[in-house]
């Protein structure tokens, strides 16, 4: 397989996020001939090691006798990532291949990219990666105008308008149930296996009519599985519930009255568009890696028009 791929590649499209590498090699009719992945992330690598991380995973399939493009997005673009690419202003078209910094790679076998994240100044808020996402669907869906929202760690809402981003805004609602489900005093009440979608939704919308009475409603499912019968899955749903309906109701300007667009994790995903159904919103679903890899395979065309 390896030599059927060296003798078809023609890019590498790279995803770099702070914990991991994930990336595709395609032939030149963009075509996927093999997927990799590590837990080589931006945050575990000096400068100096990503090129090291590449090559771990590609070395392989890189012909000798030819030069193999690679564009990558993400945090292998931050301060403190293989080389800065600064950040574009909102409003704006999402970045493509024409704001691509070019990065000294030392083996010559490999040509290497990083596209810009982009910036908000008012209110301050920043994206990367995401912005690629953006891009991939804005080139399946050129006439959207609506909201679009990235579930994740740090979940993104951003407003589109004829084909750009015209503000965005971050919630830390995934950071926040890792921690208060695996360093506070409910890690042991929300471990549940098991899923009830009726305890979600029912503790989403209390969240949502009630925003002000999370922080006491948060400890209540503490004391309810002590003294009540409340089981570890119903805990697991009634939190992400308390959360996801904190973020709906703050995010609230963007999506109400607006057509919206869910790109992530398929799970993740759902629990978003169950959360907006209850709201009397549709919320249609689009695959993360789909579209990062069009958002991608985008920004090449403008690198390789520019760098014939």
């Amino acid at each position: 397989m390896t030599d059927t791929i060296r003798d078809s590649v023609a890019l590498v499209a790279v995803d770099w996020g702070t914990s991991n590498l994930r990336l595709s090699l395609l032939d030149n009719d963009g075509t996927v001939l093999a997927e990799r992945s590590s837990d080589r992330g931006m945050g575990s690598l000096a400068p100096s090691e990503f090129e090291g991380a590449l090559l771990e995973l590609i070395d392989a399939d890189l012909p000798d006798n030819k030069v193999t493009p690679v564009i990558c997005c993400g945090m292998v673009g931050a301060a403190q990532g293989w080389k800065e690419a600064t950040y574009q202003a909102v409003p704006c078209a999402p970045p493509d291949g024409k704001g691509a910094t070019r990065v000294d790679a030392k083996d010559p076998r490999i040509s290497v990219w990083i596209l810009p994240g982009l910036k908000q100044t008012n209110p301050g808020d920043v994206m990367r990666g995401e912005e690629t996402q953006i891009a991939g669907f804005l080139a399946e869906n050129p006439d959207f105008d609506g909201v679009l929202c990235l579930p994740g760690t740090h979940t993104k809402w951003a407003r589109i308008s004829a084909k750009e981003v015209v503000s965005f805004q971050t919630y830390m609602t995934g950071e926040l149930f890792a921690l208060l489900s695996k360093q506070s005093v409910l890690r042991h009440t929300v471990n549940g296996d098991d899923w009830d979608a009726d305890a979600f939704v029912d503790a989403l919308s209390d969240a949502m009519s009630r925003p002000q009475s999370i922080a006491s409603k948060l400890f209540g499912l503490r004391a309810e599985f002590l003294v009540g019968d409340m089981t570890p899955s119903q805990g697991k749903a009634r939190l992400s519930g308390y959360l996801i309906g904190l973020e709906l109701a703050g995010a609230r300007p963007y999506w109400l009255g607006m057509p919206v667009a869910l790109i992530g994790a398929p799970a993740l995903c759902k629990l978003y568009q169950d959360g907006l159904t209850a709201q009397g919103v549709k919320a249609s679903l689009h695959s993360v890696s789909d579209m990062t890899l069009s958002g991608l395979k985008a920004a090449y065309s403008d690198v390789k028009e520019m760098n014939p």
